[in-house]
């Protein structure tokens, strides 16, 4: 219901569904961003469109879309206001959300079935306790993202343009606080090129703050950078899959890119990192601007401003020489 790194992360319940029972049916509401990102994945049998865009009409749309239907669960994986009046809208017997203390926005008012409380985990962590609840074993944790069959031949077209292996570097972000200085971004650029023969490859959204820090970037660097912002999410994947390398601010496709398996180091400073960073990959690559040297901090949804500029050229460039030792094929 919201965004693209949420979606990826409930992919991994949709497909222990299949996995546990095939004969499933899973009908997803979605938000225009998550649901191009999420249409034609094996899984999936239905996506219903959520267009946020058209207002208090939005929910008068779904609200007929759902008309007359009957599911036999609901689940609740957010727990915002709009997810509420959805899950208020659909009709089922069991409506399945989070425990009244994690819930916000009256969300534990409209599910009849709770997830016991717990304390703080990742998020991915608290999606499988739906699985839990239904007996559904969560393991392996697979996201089935692509690229499929058909997007394949899309992918070599784009890889079969480049002389050097790409590093995707995402630099965009719905929130200011978790993005970097353009400068920076360009001074690391040029040292992937030159000290790594790596091809970086701007990847992300066309956002005005995606364009400006763009427009900087390639005005401050020394070599060829080629830009993809704007492509629609199933190409992002083939970009993202064929990748050495992906740097990527706190964002949907740093999720993607991890989901993937393409080495991925994360720049994050303004979300605790224990909570919405890399699930379970590259742990050894995230650079954590979010706590202090030393500090232990708990698991939090608090947020640290200022944080993320902390981050250094010479701390991005630390993790590519570890990905250069240890990941580099």
């Amino acid at each position: 219901m919201s965004a693209v790194g949420d979606a990826v992360h409930v992919l991994p319940v949709v497909t222990a569904l299949k996995r546990h029972d095939p004969a499933i049916r899973i009908t997803w509401i979605l938000q225009g961003g998550p649901a191009s990102l999420v249409r034609g994945h094996p899984d999936v049998d239905e996506i219903i469109l959520f267009d946020r865009k058209g207002g208090w009409r939005a929910f008068a749309d779904l609200r007929g879309k759902l008309g007359g239907r009957r599911f036999d669960v609901v689940l609740d994986l957010q727990v915002y206001f709009k997810a509420s009046i959805v899950t208020a809208l659909a009709s089922a017997p069991v409506k399945l959300g989070f425990d009244r203390a994690r819930a916000r926005d009256w969300n534990w008012l409209v599910t009849n079935r709770k997830i016991p409380r717990r304390a703080p985990r990742h998020v991915q962590d608290q999606y499988f306790e739906f699985l839990d609840v239904l007996g559904v074993p969560s393991e392996p944790v697979e996201w089935r993202l692509g690229p499929y069959p058909h997007e394949l031949d899309a992918q070599r077209a784009f890889f079969a343009g480049l002389r050097r292996p790409a590093v995707c570097l995402v630099i965009g972000s719905t929130h200011v606080e978790k993005e970097w200085l353009p400068e920076r971004w360009a001074a690391v650029s040029d040292a992937l090129w030159e000290r790594y023969g790596l091809q970086p490859v701007i990847v992300g959204g066309r956002s005005a703050r995606e364009v400006e820090t763009e427009r900087e970037i390639l005005a401050r660097a020394k070599h060829p950078i080629i830009s993809t912002l704007g492509v629609p999410f199933r190409e992002l994947v083939g970009i993202l899959a064929g990748a050495a390398l992906t740097l990527s601010l706190d964002t949907g496709p740093m999720h993607i890119s991890v989901a993937l398996g393409t080495p991925t180091i994360a720049l994050m400073g303004y979300i605790n990192p224990k909570r919405t960073g890399p699930y379970r990959r590259f742990h050894d690559l995230l650079i954590d601007a979010y706590g202090d040297p030393g500090e232990d901090y708990p698991i939090s949804i608090q947020k640290r401003p200022g944080r993320t500029r902390r981050i250094a050229v010479e701390q991005v460039m630390e993790k590519v020489d570890l990905w250069d030792r240890a990941y580099r094929r």
